[in-house]
């Protein structure tokens, strides 16, 4: 299938590669043009020259972007993405955004005969690289069934949960979670150090009970030797935690403990870790006790 891909970052230039490693002729776009020339140069494909040139030709774009505001942009602007996507073609958004924006999209997108599914992810770098990622999705189920074998070369589990808007709503579920795990997981690791206990030995027993998490599985050894250089940076959990926020202010949801990470990853940042993994939220701990 002829496909773009619009935003080549930590996620997108992976997820880029693996729709060309699985025989689909791929386009890419990036505000950067270096990093697009980068990705012809390992991938192959087509540099485009603009969102609009790279949508032309194009069956299904993919976008991952930074925020509404960038979506908004490649998206609708001037030189944007549905005004160059063919009659029937279909926007696939893989930016973590609002449910306003999806919403938004999708009904530019129908009033010219176009189609939007939102479609966040989940699974970090390394799910994008090994094709492991979770998909969540929002849109019309015609299109969905479109796409959804596309997403298929990065997603393992590519799930329709609703209308347009769902899939954000459901990438808010998700670090909602993450958010309160996380924080109960520095807390334990701690808690074991400061006991005397062997951590090692303590998590690899506790993780495979009850207290098991995706988490625990993958962060708990870094988080006891204190290495953050590498995986979702704090700054993206901000920016991810300000929209679930902002949208429980206006459906009523409680949201004290997310309320209180916010302001945790808050003093991750201030103490210069704004680019380390979400999993420093040891730091805090371990300077405030030490």
């Amino acid at each position: 299938m002829r496909v773009a891909f619009v935003g080549l970052g930590v996620m997108g230039f992976p997820m880029a590669g693996r729709l060309r490693a699985n025989g689909h002729e791929v386009t890419v776009w990036n505000r950067t043009r270096a990093k697009a020339l980068d990705w012809r140069e390992r991938h192959g494909g087509d540099v485009a020259e603009s969102p609009h040139a790279a949508a032309e030709a194009s069956e299904i774009v993919f976008t991952c972007v930074g925020n509404d505001d960038d979506l908004r942009h490649v998206a609708l602007g001037e030189d944007g993405i549905l005004h160059g996507l063919p009659p029937d073609g279909i926007l696939v958004d893989h930016t973590t955004a609002s449910a306003d924006v999806a919403r938004e999209l999708h009904a530019a997108a129908e009033a010219s005969g176009r189609h939007v599914i939102d479609a966040p992810v989940s699974g970090g770098q390394a799910g994008a690289e090994a094709g492991t990622l979770t998909v969540m999705c929002g849109g019309e189920p015609a299109a969905f069934a479109r796409a959804e074998p596309v997403m298929r070369a990065y997603g393992r589990a590519v799930t329709l949960l609703g209308p347009a808007g769902s899939g954000q709503l459901t990438k808010m579920v998700n670090q909602i979670c993450i958010a309160g795990l996380v924080q109960g997981l520095a807390e334990a690791i701690n808690f074991a150090q400061r006991a005397g206990l062997d951590t090692d030995l303590v998590l690899a027993t506790i993780s495979k009970g009850a207290a098991q998490s995706w988490q625990m599985e993958n962060r708990w050894q870094t988080m006891a030797e204190g290495r953050f250089e590498f995986g979702f940076a704090v700054d993206w959990m901000r920016k991810d935690l300000a929209i679930c926020l902002d949208e429980a202010r206006r459906n009523g949801a409680g949201l004290p403990v997310t309320a209180l990470v916010d302001q945790l990853y808050r003093l991750v940042q201030q103490a210069g870790g704004g680019r380390w993994d979400t999993s420093s939220l040891i730091v805090n701990l371990r300077e405030r006790q030490g």
